[in-house]
């Protein structure tokens, strides 16, 4: 069961948490720079997991992965496989990628409710709920279009427009959507 995630830019400020175990805030804090303070220290060629971390409980596992400035990490219990919560951070990284077109620091600050309904995609109570890339983007982006009230027929005509980038389908839909 994954215990909590964290993302920490490489200042050690966080960009986010989620704890799936009710801990005090002061608890979660300390965690936070525990977790920051062994994996910043750590070279770059040694494994990205340790176990047995002194916050967390005995059977605990911290699984993550660097990118560019930010170190995304998960907690584990002792029955999740290592190589496949870092395949999980791989797919998160890989959706945010995608929802924001090349993610970055900023991204997760401004936009801190699309990037947690993004991995409530992924994981929801600890549990892993979704790790195919393409359905977990679908559920995003079909959230997306019903929060901006679009109909089918003008998601149709958004994702045409997306796909072929033409000037007259913009100013088509342009016009269409100010007679409307």
């Amino acid at each position: 069961m994954i215990k909590g995630i964290l993302v920490i830019n490489n200042h050690g400020k966080p960009r986010l948490t989620k704890f799936y175990e009710h801990l005090p805030v002061e608890r979660q804090q300390q965690m936070i720079r525990e977790c920051f303070t062994l994996i910043s220290k750590r070279s770059d060629r040694v494994c990205n997991f340790l176990e047995d971390v002194g916050a967390w409980s005995k059977d605990t596992k911290l699984v993550y992965r660097v990118y560019a400035t930010l170190y995304f990490i998960f907690v584990v219990d002792g029955s999740e496989s290592e190589l496949g919560i870092l395949d999980l951070i791989h797919v998160f990284v890989e959706s945010l990628d995608h929802v924001f077109e090349n993610v970055c620091e900023l991204d997760l600050i401004f936009h801190t409710d699309k990037v947690h309904h993004i991995l409530d995609e992924i994981v929801m109570g600890g549990m892993v709920l979704e790790t195919n890339l393409q359905e977990i983007l679908t559920a995003v982006g079909g959230v997306d279009h019903v929060s901006k009230g679009m109909s089918d027929e003008q998601v149709k005509e958004q994702e045409e427009l997306e796909t072929k980038g033409s000037k007259v389908a913009s100013a088509k839909l342009k016009l269409k959507n100010q007679l409307r």
